[in-house]
């Protein structure tokens, strides 16, 4: 059973729109998520307190979970979004769970290659004594504790497949062993997305079993079993090769859910399109096309595709561009996240027109 959301008295049907985004249904209108800050903060954002290094305040649990309390409490939620928070150590933890060492910088960390030689690759191995495990494990708990009927507390954001072999052995070499050691690549491949749908069953266990939704860094918050699976490195390889190396995995991920979100980044991951829209498993697709290179509204063709293919999406618009893709796009099986909102009236206007959206 899902934990009540204390603060929002229609957390219910909020959750109801994010579940009938994944079936591409409509109970009254698309799923909406809108968030500005309150005027006047209800609790004091966590200050003050001095680390030694970047890494020690970011594997500060008790500060993590503080954060996300702060941030419920000081956000208005409006139309159908609900609090949540993730435990984040960076996008290559999965990585770290394998041995590799993390940097971190003010806003984001990355992993040092452990991978040397593919004599060595059986050292790779995932275990419970990992630190990195053992804190994700810890900013968790410390998240649930205080965020009891406040927020939801969702999945860390993980990256197996291709990014993970790319965090073992750095992006470029791992260009060079696609053609010098493909069984190699292969073998360690299906190994890590072994282990990952065993990760993605432990969280999701221990979160739900809490009365979680289920959520990450993305957006959506749902009572289906979901999450984001992507492949950053894709932008570097023909779709051949996308096809050959990484197409079982990504597929191997989409069936272990019930739900799923692909997480496309940037233009030159837009040649594996047509590879994913031909997974029937695959529920809808994010499209991130990155800073600098115009307006969600300037992408309206990969929206169309998509929907064409029979996908849901997920689409982070400003309010000016909603007249537009009301004209060309279907409203079933839409999530969006509207930018740029000024105050509840606004949102609350916005929410009736997209409310028409026929």
């Amino acid at each position: 059973m899902v934990m009540a959301i204390e603060h929002i008295p229609d957390w219910e049907e909020r959750l109801a729109r994010q579940d009938a985004f994944w079936a591409r249904e409509i109970i009254d209108r698309p799923a909406v998520d809108i968030t500005i800050p309150k005027p006047r903060p209800e609790r004091p954002w966590p200050r003050g307190k001095r680390y030694p290094t970047l890494r020690d305040r970011w594997m500060d649990g008790e500060r993590a979970a503080e954060l996300a309390l702060a941030a419920a409490a000081n956000t208005e939620y409006l139309g159908d979004a609900l609090p949540h928070a993730y435990p984040n150590l960076g996008p290559e933890v999965f990585s770290a769970f394998f041995g590799c060492e993390l940097e971190f910088g003010e806003e984001t960390s990355w992993s040092i290659p452990n991978l040397k030689d593919w004599s060595e690759a059986d050292k790779l191995q995932f275990s419970r004594d990992n630190r990195y495990w053992k804190k994700i494990n810890e900013i968790t708990e410390a998240m649930l504790e205080v965020g009891e009927g406040r927020f939801y507390t969702g999945l860390t954001d993980m990256h197996p497949g291709g990014d993970a072999i790319a965090a073992f052995r750095d992006p470029a070499q791992l260009n060079l062993d696609l053609v010098e050691a493909p069984d190699q690549v292969k073998a360690l491949l299906q190994r890590v997305t072994d282990t990952y749908l065993w990760v993605y069953d432990y969280f999701h266990h221990k979160l739900t079993a809490a009365g979680q939704a289920v959520c990450t860094w993305a957006g959506v918050v749902s009572t289906k079993r979901w999450l984001v699976p992507s492949n950053d490195f894709s932008c570097m390889v023909s779709p051949r090769m996308f096809r050959e190396f990484f197409l079982d995995s990504i597929l191997r991920e989409c069936q272990h859910y019930e739900a799923s979100l692909y997480h496309l980044d940037g233009p030159g991951a837009l040649k594996h399109l047509d590879t994913l829209l031909e997974i029937k498993e695959l529920t809808a697709v994010q499209w991130v096309y990155g800073a600098g290179r115009g307006r969600c509204s300037d992408w309206l063709w990969v929206y169309r595709k998509c929907q064409q293919a029979g996908k849901g999406l997920q689409i982070r618009l400003e309010p000016d561009e909603l007249d537009l893709f009301m004209e060309n796009l279907r409203p079933e099986g839409l999530w969006i996240g509207l930018s740029g909102v000024q105050d509840r009236e606004q949102a609350e206007a916005l929410l009736k027109k997209i409310a028409r959206w026929k």
